[in-house]
């Protein structure tokens, strides 16, 4: 209950699609037609963003993407900024290509996470320091960030000439009647300044296919990051890649609205089935099936209590401490999966809990 995929299967549209794809028998280069454009353009619209077939460019993936980012707008020695806990995947692109990272630490009171907006203005200033990595939604703690705090992040990164990244690969995957907000949607600001990355593999569950998409209003930014994607060989798209999209994108609503709302009753049962575990505590989340659980009660050290639990109980969770030092009390669990195996995985943390007081 630790890798962000999901146990389910696709929506049957796409994989009637992907089906399709197969039988025509031919599986050589492809191109990428009018139609993928289309999709990104009109499932956008639901959270009222204008996106241009201009602004889009198909990437294989969110990470790749990044990866190539910051390559392009930063040196070697240079720091690009994270707002931790997040997506340990940041630190790992940031230094494996000769950078380092600099925090922006949340502030975690009364099982809330807030921005220090203090702490990121004066790292935001920093002449080594022009890209930050935005998580948005907020991949472990599950949070939908604020139009006035994106506004806010606009402002200062715009005031200190530091470019933002975000990755909103969560986007589609908040709790029923909630939306997200997309960072080039807050202000002139944010978007002209903004390098967005989207994909519908995490909504869903087609991680495999290497489909994702990075959009850029700003016409000099888009001209180095498209033509540095172009250099990196990371803009090939597979022709499962691109008719998988397009179904999803045209034939997966429903789908994903069931999705949602089962995600939605899966958070409850863990919510509820804590109350017999005291030692350890949900933070509320609205978005994302990753939950972040605050088990600083137990004082677990590093990725002891996550190794603990595999070895005495078989159940693999995320040690929070991957996702930056300030998140060592906590772990991550995946809750998308039937509820049948939820329930099992609950009940190996609840022995694990017991198991782990009175080693």
């Amino acid at each position: 209950m630790w890798v962000a995929d999901m146990d389910f299967k696709a929506a049957p549209e796409i994989t009637e699609a992907i089906m399709d794809t197969a039988e025509m028998g031919v599986y050589g280069y492809t191109m990428i037609p009018d139609k993928w454009y289309e999709v990104y353009i009109d499932w956008w619209k639901q959270y009222d963003t204008k996106l241009e077939k201009d602004w889009l460019k198909y990437t294989t993936g969110v990470v790749p993407a990044i990866s190539t980012v910051i390559r392009k707008l930063t040196s070697k020695g240079d720091k690009v900024l994270i707002q931790t806990p997040v997506y340990h995947v940041f630190f790992y692109i940031i230094e494996d290509n000769e950078r380092e990272v600099i925090e922006n630490k949340l502030i975690y009171k009364d099982k809330q996470y807030s921005i220090d907006f203090d702490d990121l203005e004066e790292k935001l200033s920093r002449d080594d320091v022009n890209l930050m990595l935005l998580c948005n939604p907020h991949n472990p703690i599950g949070k939908i960030w604020s139009k006035e705090e994106l506004e806010r992040i606009g402002q200062l990164c715009r005031k200190h000439d530091v470019v933002v990244v975000a990755d909103e690969i969560h986007g589609d995957l908040t709790d029923p009647g909630r939306k997200y907000n997309p960072f080039i949607n807050i202000s002139g600001e944010c978007r002209d300044n903004t390098i967005m990355t989207i994909a519908p593999t995490k909504t869903f569950n087609i991680a495999g296919l290497k489909t994702a998409a990075v959009c850029i209003p700003n016409t000099n930014l888009r001209e180095k990051i498209f033509k540095a994607i172009d250099v990196d060989c990371i803009n090939d798209p597979n022709i499962f890649a691109i008719n998988g999209t397009i179904a999803a994108y045209t034939k997966g609503d429903e789908w994903l609205n069931q999705l949602r709302q089962y995600l939605c009753d899966n958070k409850q049962v863990l919510d509820d089935y804590l109350n017999n575990i005291p030692e350890i505590e949900l933070v509320p989340s609205d978005a994302t099936y990753l939950l972040w659980i605050d088990c600083s009660r137990l004082g677990i050290q590093g990725e002891d209590f996550c190794d603990f639990l595999n070895n005495k109980t078989g159940l693999l969770l995320s040690p929070g401490v991957q996702f930056g030092k300030v998140g060592e009390q906590f772990v991550r669990i995946n809750i998308a999966c039937p509820r049948k195996l939820l329930l099992s995985g609950l009940d190996r943390l609840k022995r694990g809990v017991k198991l782990y007081k009175n080693r």
